[in-house]
């Protein structure tokens, strides 16, 4: 039996190794929502990084402290970022040290897929550590794909696919990319991915502050300052192709060079602070069907993160610090389809993480993590069902003064998740769901020198989901597809872990304090439309309503406020034009009102923000060589805001790109 039929008629173990072998768009009925951007969206919005991207998602709250190479992450439905998996080709993205995950770092160029996921993914046959996560991100990067030889009429494939781009911008950014995709055999392909990005970081903004009589204290405009980076990227894939099965490699290391801007206080612009990054992780991938009804999957990594952060301004205390990162990961994901309609999984993870600093009195932790999930799916006639329960297992070590080990309380997490299609196809479908998910404290919240907490226990979220989908293609009409997802939910969040001010000479510490109640709605809508054979046009939108408060303590000043940079409101919209070799593309950015601390008052308060981002892309052929010149605005309006209290974002910007594929 050949893959492809392999993986056609089954229903959960073989429907998943299909999502994981052929690169196409699976069959199976999704029991979670999820979001996606594929390749093709992807190329004609303005978006350079993986966080760039998420802007577009709902329920998504990015953090960008500005710049091309400022700082960006993410966090989802107001839970916090440290509740939110990534995933690059299947395997984790971590970091033991902080739990966050600069997205700017990783790069769209040869990224195939962004797809999101509330709770977590359709799919029982995935790691353990994917049960734990409260929403998941999978970047899936380009398998190569090589084509026939051109005219020719005869079914020979080329052996070697080069793409080459090359960008510049404003703030002298300069980005350019190599993509060489090789055939080495029948059954084993090669692609190395490079880019090289520079920039200066330099833009005008205004910068205006009023008092709370609403009399101007500040109103300039200035040029933000040591905002340059300097970085590399390399990353290199083997993929292979067995019977019933598949396996890939990769390679990849980050270096860059930046410096970090800064809040604007007081007219003040601080101008010290420096960061390197070398981050270098390597993985493998084995996955194997045995028959119709058993898969498995094996997976490895070993990451090494070294940071270097210099802070060298003159009002403040030198700093001159390194921070080591090393992680080993093994995960085994084994499924099994019991009957025709019913399928159960078993999965195991194993994680050490070790984090190093040359820094006085360090604790020079190790964490030891086991993790086992236990999981079961049905898909039965109008019923899509999928239960899990996960089991972790914590052990972390520390060297401060002498050795100590402590074993953390072992956690359970279930989840249940049900899909109801009610009429005969897909085009509706109503679903809820139920789930527990947890984060344990990062190193730097238990063992930071003079703020760490070694009795912090981890913080535990509940997330109650209900929603409904409708998606219908069309073979007459203008409208060719239409689709739309809402969902309305509750989150609530306890035990939140939170810096506190406490003892002499107002040091900070971290304690388990918080409790968050998030009620929201997310609301997507999509649809393609043929106007005529050679003009077609897409349009996407998305809004997210979310009230977070804080129920933490009655007597506290900000009891059942919003908690600080959740906007009420907030959307965007994305609506694509082509014609023949043109495409227009124009998407719009909002952010409502929201507040910067924990007191909603007019002091703290933070006006709505909106961009409007246009790009016009152009393809052609010259000499057999296939070129795409691209120019875009983005900002087009060049409304001054802030993401992030004190940290201006650009204007106005431009830039102008030319891709080459041979």
């Amino acid at each position: 039996m050949s893959l492809t039929m392999a993986a056609q008629g089954r229903l959960d173990s073989v429907q998943h190794v299909r999502e994981i072998v052929v690169v196409s768009k699976p069959a199976m009925r999704e029991v979670v929502p999820s979001q996606k951007l594929n390749g093709e969206m992807l190329e004609r919005l303005n978006t350079h990084s993986v966080a760039d991207a998420l802007r577009y998602f709902s329920g998504i709250q990015l953090k960008d402290y500005g710049g091309v190479g400022g700082i960006k992450t993410v966090n989802i439905r107001s839970m916090g970022t440290h509740h939110l998996g990534i995933s690059y080709d299947g395997v984790a993205l971590g970091n033991a040290q902080n739990g966050q995950i600069d997205l700017g770092q990783f790069s769209l160029d040869n990224v195939e897929e962004i797809t999101l996921y509330n709770g977590q993914k359709s799919a029982i046959f995935q790691p353990a550590s994917d049960f734990g996560n409260a929403g998941s991100i999978y970047i899936r990067t380009k398998e190569p794909e090589f084509r026939g030889n051109r005219g020719t009429g005869v079914r020979r494939y080329e052996n070697t696919n080069l793409k080459i781009k090359a960008q510049y911008g404003s703030s002298d950014m300069f980005r350019t990319s190599v993509l060489w995709e090789q055939r080495l055999s029948e059954t084993v392909s090669s692609s190395v991915s490079a880019g090289f990005l520079t920039a200066s970081g330099k833009y005008k903004f205004r910068y205006e502050r009023r008092y709370p009589d609403g009399t101007t204290a500040w109103d300039t405009t200035a040029v933000r300052q040591n905002g340059d980076i300097h970085a590399e990227r390399i990353e290199a894939n083997l993929y292979g192709r067995l019977w019933q099965g598949s396996w890939q490699m990769k390679g990849y290391l980050y270096n860059s060079a930046r410096g970090i801007p800064g809040a604007i206080v007081n007219n003040v612009w601080r101008r010290g602070e420096r960061q390197q990054d070398l981050n270098t992780f390597f993985q493998a991938a084995y996955d194997k069907s045995v028959g119709d009804k058993f898969a498995t999957r094996w997976l490895a990594k070993y990451a090494y993160y070294n940071t270097h952060y210099v802070n060298k301004d003159s009002t403040q205390l030198p700093v001159d610090n390194r921070y080591k990162q090393q992680e080993i990961y093994f995960s085994t994901a084994n499924v099994l389809e019991l009957l025709p309609n019913w399928s159960a999984s078993l999965s195991y993870d194993f994680k050490w993480n070790k984090l190093d600093a040359d820094i006085w009195n360090f604790a020079y932790p190790t964490r030891i993590s086991n993790l086992v999930s236990l999981a079961t799916a049905i898909d039965y006639k109008h019923l899509k069902a999928q239960a899990s329960v996960l089991a972790t297992f914590i052990n972390d070590r520390t060297s401060r003064l002498t050795p100590h080990s402590t074993l953390h309380t072992p956690q359970f997490t279930p989840a249940l998740f049900v899909n109801v299609y009610p009429f005969r196809g897909t085009f509706f479908s109503m679903r809820a769901y139920i789930k527990q998910s947890f984060r344990m404290p990062t190193f730097n919240d238990l063992y930071y020198t003079d703020m760490g907490n070694a009795n912090l226990v981890p913080e535990r979220a509940t997330q109650y989901d209900i929603g409904f989908a409708l998606n219908k293609h069309f073979t007459h009409g203008i409208v060719s597809h239409a689709e739309m997802h809402f969902d309305a939910y509750y989150n609530a969040v306890h035990d939140k872990i939170v810096a506190y001010p406490k003892g002499q000479q107002f040091r900070w510490t971290m304690l388990n304090l918080g409790k968050v109640h998030i009620k929201g709605i997310d609301v997507e809508a999509e649809a393609d439309f043929r106007i005529t054979k050679d003009f077609v046009a897409t349009a996407r939108a998305q809004y997210t309503y979310q009230d977070a408060r804080d129920v933490t303590d009655p007597t506290d000043s900000y009891y059942n406020d919003q908690i600080p940079y959740i906007p009420w409101h907030s959307g965007s919209a994305i609506l694509g034009l082509s014609y023949k070799n043109w495409d227009l593309n124009y998407s719009f950015i909002y952010a409502g009102e929201r507040y910067d601390e924990q007191e909603n008052i007019l002091y703290n308060h933070m006006e709505p923000w909106y961009t409007s981002d246009l790009s016009l892309r152009y393809q052609f052929t010259v000499h057999s060589l296939r070129l795409t010149a691209q120019a875009e605005v983005n900002n087009v309006l060049d409304q001054q805001y802030e993401v992030i209290v004190n940290y201006p974002m650009p204007g106005r910007n431009f830039s102008l790109s030319l891709t080459v594929d041979i």
